[in-house]
C-alpha cells in the first residue's frame, strides 16, 4: 500500500493557496495531481489544513466481523479444533462460505495462535 503525500509537503500547499493561487495552480507547483490539489483545497477552505486520512479498511470491519463471538465460543468447547472444522461449522451454522485463511487470519489478529507442544514426539521425515 503506498504511503499517504508528507505533511510538509501539505503544509506548503496551504501556504501557496493562502497567497492566492488556485487549487490546480499550487497543485501543479508542487507537482502533484490536479484532482489531489482540488481535494486538498477543499480541506484547507473547510477545516485550515489538509490532514492526512487514515488509509485502509477500518478494523473490525469485514465478513467475519459479526462471527468473532461464535468462533470464540467453538474454540472454548473444542481448543483442538482445525480451520477446516470452523470454516464447515460456519459455513453449517450461517450459511457463510470463506476461505480457512481468512479464518486464520481473524483468529491471529483475536490472540489464538496454535504452538507445538515440546513434548509431541519429532517429526519421523526430521533430521536428527
Amino acid at each position: 500500500m503506498p504511503a499517504p503525500l508528507p505533511k510538509e509537503l501539505r503544509d506548503r500547499f496551504a501556504r501557496l493557496i493562502e497567497e492566492g493561487l488556485s487549487g490546480r495552480e499550487a497543485s501543479r507547483r508542487l507537482q502533484v495531481s490536479a484532482a489531489t490539489g482540488a481535494r486538498w483545497r477543499r480541506q484547507i477552505h473547510a477545516s485550515g489544513a489538509a490532514q492526512i486520512a487514515p488509509m485502509g479498511r477500518p478494523p473490525g470491519s469485514g465478513k467475519l466481523a459479526p462471527h468473532v463471538g461464535f468462533f470464540r465460543e467453538l474454540l472454548a468447547q473444542d481448543p483442538d479444533i482445525t480451520l477446516f472444522e470452523l470454516r464447515d461449522a460456519l459455513a453449517d451454522a450461517v450459511g457463510i462460505t470463506v476461505h480457512h485463511s481468512a479464518i486464520a487470519g481473524l483468529l491471529k489478529r483475536l490472540g489464538f495462535t496454535h504452538k507445538k507442544s515440546r513434548w509431541w514426539p519429532p517429526n519421523a521425515v526430521a533430521p536428527r
